[in-house]
């Protein structure tokens, strides 16, 4: 991955995060996120834009498998059959995050990070999801190196590009 979507990307990292929060406000789109390996990460980083109360409805941590289902609304025998770590798992975490949150957008993260690999997944094995209230889902599979802070760095990374994308320039 590039700099701005790697480990550290400092200040173009926070630019695009910012480029988000801007996009939502001038969109009039709220985002709400669902996120097991990055632990509240992505949020985190939202909310640390000026600005991102007007458009960021919050999020679940849904770390524990089980917290999927309780939380997000994951089918439970999903869950048991595929694992965490699956397209549909994140496609049913980002609208059950959409729902509960009363937002636009649903945007989440389920993967391994490391050091192991999960229910059959490799460390590195990441999916992302984009729910819209006016658009069919996005799912994207990623397979990402490094170590267990570099994999979740770049799964926000990625995760505010996937925003991105699903909002208009102004």
């Amino acid at each position: 991955m590039t700099p701005e979507a790697g480990t550290g990307g400092g200040a173009a990292f926070e630019g695009t995060a910012a480029r988000a929060i801007r996009l939502l406000t001038a969109a009039r789109l709220t985002v709400a996120t669902c996120e097991s390996l990055t632990a509240g990460l992505l949020a985190a980083t939202l909310a640390s834009v000026p600005g991102a109360s007007a458009v960021l409805r919050g999020g679940l941590i849904t770390y524990a498998t089980d917290a999927k289902h309780t939380l997000a609304g994951v089918d439970a025998d999903l869950l048991a059959r595929r694992g965490a770590v699956d397209a549909d798992v994140a496609a049913q975490m980002a609208r059950g995050t959409r729902l509960a949150c009363a937002a636009s957008i649903g945007l989440s993260c389920t993967g391994v990070a490391g050091p192991d690999p999960q229910d059959g997944m490799p460390v590195g094995t990441v999916f992302l999801a984009l729910d819209r209230e006016d658009a069919a889902p996005v799912v994207q599979r990623l397979a990402l190196d490094g170590d267990r802070e570099t994999i979740r760095r770049d799964t926000v990374a990625a995760g505010m590009h996937l925003l991105l994308s699903a909002l208009p320039e102004d």
